[in-house]
């Protein structure tokens, strides 16, 4: 088969791609601990209780666009062009922002669809990012770009908090405004929207040029081995979420069970875990290993780990278990989740999109179902809430096991060869 050779992205249009990586994500990490203060003051005559009740739906709705946006900004890519989704989605992502400037004027259920306009515009960056990276590297970087990426969503949620808040503070001496004056959420907002602005120009000054070749005989040729694998990955990353956020929901929980564990101990263990995924990144870029291993061994690998930390988490005595625990459940899933985008790297050129898209959409609805089930099941088995989470897992890696094809690498529809 002739194989149309993909142009490699340059540096700095790579540079690009991460920061918009970067920006959605520390946009999103940023304003997240904000919202209860900025809806105690929009639902003044509301309790507390309520307004907690409307920052997790407001989560919700956000998540709920991004589920329904991904599999559209996907599709919408392989036909109308990456360069094209990608502006629309950072345009979209800088005015649903700006106008949370103005809550009141929107009112409770206008917050709302801001923020399911936002996770809907997200949603055709992050996937959209991956299936042009995928489709424009050659194979022999592709393993070290995708653990890169997701290094750089990591370090955007991590550190958008700190950032939007010094951030903040210049847009606040810049206007010369009384920071008592300005909500606090306001320079946050100003930030995000000003960032992503950024990136927009950037994007759209860096891919002007940029133009991938389809090899349509490949298209027709790889389309049912495409959905098959697709599916399957689909499922893993989906399970992987729906594990990740039920064992997170149960950290924050574990301070009602444990008098000894504080609110400073939750924060560690989540900084643990966000420092530990990261390093298992970086240690992939490092070491090229998805290039070497094969996939499946991986994420076998990652999934051994992850279902030895829940069962730590499940019989702990002690907060000292409960570090270790979540070390070695952030590492098994920060393990699985690169190698799960990698191996769906592998679709074919038109399909890229659309299994990139379904990626995210799987993530999210995993992530969404696996809050809302984690809850429940913590309030009916408490700490054991932990070892029950371990069998989707074990399940999943049952799957891999009978039917290894469905996580395996195939043929390059670049023109490369994979080892299985």
């Amino acid at each position: 088969m002739t194989a149309h050779a993909s142009p490699d992205l340059k540096r700095g249009q790579l540079a690009w791609l991460a920061f918009a990586v970067v920006v959605v994500s520390a946009g999103y990490g940023a304003l997240m601990p904000l919202l209860p203060g900025w809806l105690g003051r929009l639902m003044a005559a509301h309790g507390q209780s309520e307004v907690v009740r409307h920052v997790g739906l407001i989560s919700g709705a956000y998540a709920a666009g991004v589920l329904i946006g991904a599999p559209m900004w996907g599709m919408a890519s392989d036909r109308l062009g990456r360069r094209s989704v990608l502006i629309v989605g950072m345009l979209g992502y800088v005015a649903s922002t700006l106008l949370l400037l103005a809550p009141e004027r929107a009112g409770l259920v206008g917050v709302y669809a801001l923020r399911a306009s936002t996770g809907l515009f997200v949603a055709a960056v992050v996937p959209v990012v991956s299936a042009l990276v995928a489709e424009s590297t050659p194979q022999i970087a592709r393993a070290q770009r995708f653990a890169w990426l997701s290094a750089m969503s990591l370090v955007g949620f991590l550190i958008g908090p700190g950032v939007m808040a010094v951030g903040g503070s210049i847009v606040v001496a810049v206007l010369r405004t009384d920071a008592e004056t300005l909500d606090a959420t306001q320079p946050v907002i100003l930030l995000s929207a000003l960032l992503g602005g950024v990136v927009m120009l950037g994007l759209a000054v860096s891919l002007r040029d940029m133009r991938v070749p389809v090899d349509r005989a490949q298209v027709e040729a790889t389309g049912g081995v495409d959905d098959r694998r697709a599916m399957g990955l689909w499922l893993l990353n989906g399970t992987v979420m729906f594990v990740l956020a039920g064992f997170e929901l149960g950290i924050v929980m574990q301070d009602r069970q444990h008098v000894a564990l504080s609110p400073a101990d939750v924060s560690l263990m989540f900084a643990e875990c966000s420092l530990v995924m990261l390093g298992v990144n970086v240690a992939l870029f490092w070491t090229r290993l998805l290039e070497r291993a094969a996939g499946a061994g991986v994420i076998a690998v990652g999934i051994a780990l992850a279902v030895s930390g829940l069962a730590v988490l499940g019989q702990h005595r002690g907060i000292a278990p409960m570090y270790l625990g979540v070390s070695l459940t952030a590492a098994g899933t920060g393990l699985v989740l690169p190698t799960v985008a990698y191996l769906a790297a592998g679709a074919s050129q038109r399909r890229l999109g659309r299994t990139m898209g379904g990626l995210t959409a799987a993530a999210g609805l995993g992530q969404t179902i696996g809050s809302a089930a984690s809850g429940w099941l913590f309030g009916l088995v408490a700490q054991v809430s932990f070892t029950w989470l371990s069998l989707p897992l074990l399940a999943t890696l049952g799957l891999l096991l009978a039917r290894p094809d469905w996580w395996s690498r195939q043929a390059d529809p670049r023109g490369a060869s994979r080892a299985s």
